[in-house]
């Protein structure tokens, strides 16, 4: 397999690659095989050699909402990473493998509206389309004109109203096969001037939450949908924001500020963000968020789900 798979044109293989370097949370094992991809064929030919061998396999993106099992993964771990980005008037074709910032800073430099509220999140598009990722009230699903993807056979595409969209998730978290590879995106024109003080803004505000050399994967848990909350669950109205009530909510009224498990712990500013203090394990970083989940549960009878995705090494 990994010679085979290192003759492959088009793909840099890595062995025994430390995937803990490849995560914002720098936690995990290494990866018995890392292969990175530019091509559609090359991608097609490498998922293909590793089912007629049937070596383990996973599609990864940029790591930003990534936990990787302490013992690492015994198989072969496939990011696709062509990363062009092409802009016609008020169309932007990009690649899967760019990194979001800069996709937002060159849709803000050509004058186009849509993505400067997204300004300082981390991981790369495929990554933000697959998880619908957003800011602010708005979320990328609405710039978003059509996907094409690698469904494990051949390249499909689909327009956005049949990629299901919602709330921080789409049509490829429930078809864990397909593998975003590019997307049309319509956005509109505006003043470049304007649309830099926004994401100034809004990265100055990140930037105090998040700060880049913390090891997080940002907001741990998805907020809550209002009109989803079981029956009897009532929250003071001064804290939904368009229809969503911060799981930061409830888990600061169930203690969670300052909880550390091992080397993870919860934010004394924030009650919905973990990050590792330093030698933390993914054993202490599951063990925490459930924790937490077991807290608000005992509390509020509310269940709260994780925005970040594992790898496993089974």
């Amino acid at each position: 397999m990994l010679f085979r798979l290192s003759a492959i044109p088009n793909v840099q293989l890595f062995v025994n690659a430390p995937l803990a370097r490849h995560t914002r949370f720098e936690i995990g094992g290494p990866a018995r095989m890392l292969a990175d991809v530019s091509t559609v064929g090359a991608l097609a030919e490498a998922l293909q050699l590793a089912k007629s061998s049937r070596t383990p396999h996973a599609i990864i993106g940029g790591g930003t909402n990534l936990i990787v099992d302490d013992e690492g993964f015994p198989g072969v771990i496939i990011r696709y990473v062509a990363n062009n980005i092409e802009i016609d008037g008020e169309r932007v074709r990009v690649e899967a493998g760019a990194m979001l910032q800069a996709l937002v800073d060159k849709t803000i430099d050509a004058g186009l509206r849509g993505l400067e509220t997204m300004t300082g999140i981390p991981g790369w598009v495929g990554g933000a389309i697959y998880g619908n990722a957003g800011a602010y009230g708005h979320s990328i699903q609405e710039s978003i004109e059509s996907v094409r993807f690698f469904d494990g056979s051949k390249t499909r595409e689909l327009s956005s109203s049949d990629l299901e969209f919602r709330y921080r998730s789409s049509i490829f978290k429930a078809c864990k096969d397909w593998i975003v590879l590019d997307a049309v995106l319509k956005l509109n024109h505006a003043d470049p001037a304007e649309l830099r003080a926004t994401a100034a803004g809004i990265l100055k505000i990140r930037n105090e939450k998040y700060p880049p050399s913390m090891k997080c994967a940002g907001s741990i848990f998805k907020n809550l949908l209002l009109a989803d909350l079981p029956s009897g669950v009532t929250v003071p109205e001064k804290v939904v924001r368009e229809g969503k009530v911060p799981s930061a909510y409830f888990l600061e009224a169930a203690g969670a500020k300052g909880l550390a498990i091992g080397g993870l712990r919860v934010a004394d500013y924030h009650a919905n963000l973990i990050y590792n203090e330093g030698g933390g394990t993914a054993r202490d970083l599951w063990h925490l968020i459930e924790t937490l989940k077991a807290g608000v549960w005992e509390k509020f009878g509310v269940r709260l789900e994780e925005e970040v995705q594992s790898i496993n090494k089974h």
